[in-house]
């Protein structure tokens, strides 16, 4: 079975480029309201997995947007080892890289940097399980993803955000483990290039009328 066919894997933004070509053209068909345009384009920009996109244009009166048979185009995943070591250096996975179901993170007076806003997971829920003393663990994960902390801190500290979605199905990141004289923090933001697109699609909204 293909990875990107699995509805709660993640979606690249050209999945997402394709669903706001398909929302502006019901926009000025009138087969959106405004309201109904700017609201869909909100979800759209939260969306982080393909069962969250479906919806946005299942209703509409055309063929339904493939949001898998055209994943096969992206470049496959990196995978390396599900355990990452950092003794007095820094270590980092970001880009389209494969998450495995335990990460075992590593971090003895050095930093570790997580970036998950376009890693694939390889299952709903994974797990990130942190040693780290004198050192620090920053992780960046994109809107959508609830984190679960589970780390124990002693003389340290674990920075989490506000949890922003009660969907039972979203993706899940749990963080286990212990930090000693260090610290681990997380970050939720979109990327460079999908706070730009977001931009765009709020400036087009507002050319056809909606002054928000």
């Amino acid at each position: 079975m293909e990875l990107e066919n699995i509805p709660q894997l993640r979606a690249s933004d050209a999945d997402r480029d394709r669903v706001a070509e398909v929302l502006g053209e019901a926009l000025s068909e009138g087969r959106l309201t405004p309201e109904e345009h700017s609201e869909r384009l909100d979800h759209l920009y939260a969306a982080k997995t393909y069962a969250e996109l479906e919806p946005l244009t299942s209703d509409l009166p055309r063929p339904r947007v493939s949001l898998t048979k055209e994943s096969a185009a992206l470049p496959p995943p990196v995978r390396g080892s599900d355990t990452i070591h950092c003794l007095f250096s820094a270590a980092e996975r970001k880009g389209r890289w494969l998450v495995d179901p335990l990460t075992t993170v590593n971090c003895y007076f050095g930093g570790v940097e997580l970036d998950f806003r376009t890693a694939v997971l390889t299952q709903r829920e994974v797990v990130v399980d942190v040693s780290c003393a004198f050192g620090g663990v920053d992780i960046t994960v994109p809107p959508g993803v609830r984190v679960e902390n589970g780390i124990t801190a002693v003389l340290g500290g674990v920075d989490t955000p506000e949890e922003e979605t009660l969907d039972p199905q979203a993706p899940v990141i749990r963080l286990t483990g212990h930090v000693l004289l260090g610290g681990v923090t997380v970050k939720r933001k979109l990327t460079r290039e999908q706070r730009r697109e977001q931009r765009a699609a709020r400036r087009a909204a507002r050319r056809s009328g909606y002054s928000g």
